[in-house]
C-alpha cells in the first residue's frame, strides 16, 4: 500500500504535501502575473537577477509545471478530495 503525508484543511479537503507545494507555487505565479499586469514589475526576475537568469527560469518552470499538476485537481472526483484514506491495517 502506498502511503504519503496528507493534511486535512479547514474545509475538510484532504491535501497531500505535493498538492500544497504546487498550489503555493501557482499562487506565487498568480501574484507575479498580477504585479506584471498592474505595475509592469516582475518580482521573480527582480529577486533572481532578471528573466534570463538561471534561477528565475527554474522558478518560472516550476510554476508552470505546478499549474499543469493543479489541473489534475480540477478534474479529480469530489469523493477523492473529501474523504480521508482508510488507515486500518489488514
Amino acid at each position: 500500500m502506498k502511503e504519503h503525508l496528507c493534511f486535512l484543511d479547514k474545509g475538510g479537503i484532504l491535501m497531500s504535501t505535493l498538492q500544497r507545494f504546487t498550489l503555493a507555487l501557482v499562487i506565487i505565479g498568480a501574484i507575479n502575473w498580477g504585479l506584471i499586469g498592474f505595475f509592469q514589475f516582475d518580482l521573480v526576475a527582480a529577486i533572481f537577477g532578471g528573466q534570463n537568469a538561471a534561477l528565475a527560469r527554474i522558478v518560472y518552470g516550476l510554476v508552470g509545471l505546478s499549474g499543469l499538476y493543479c489541473l489534475t485537481l480540477l478534474f479529480k472526483p469530489a469523493e477523492e478530495l473529501t474523504t480521508e484514506p482508510d488507515r486500518s491495517t489488514t
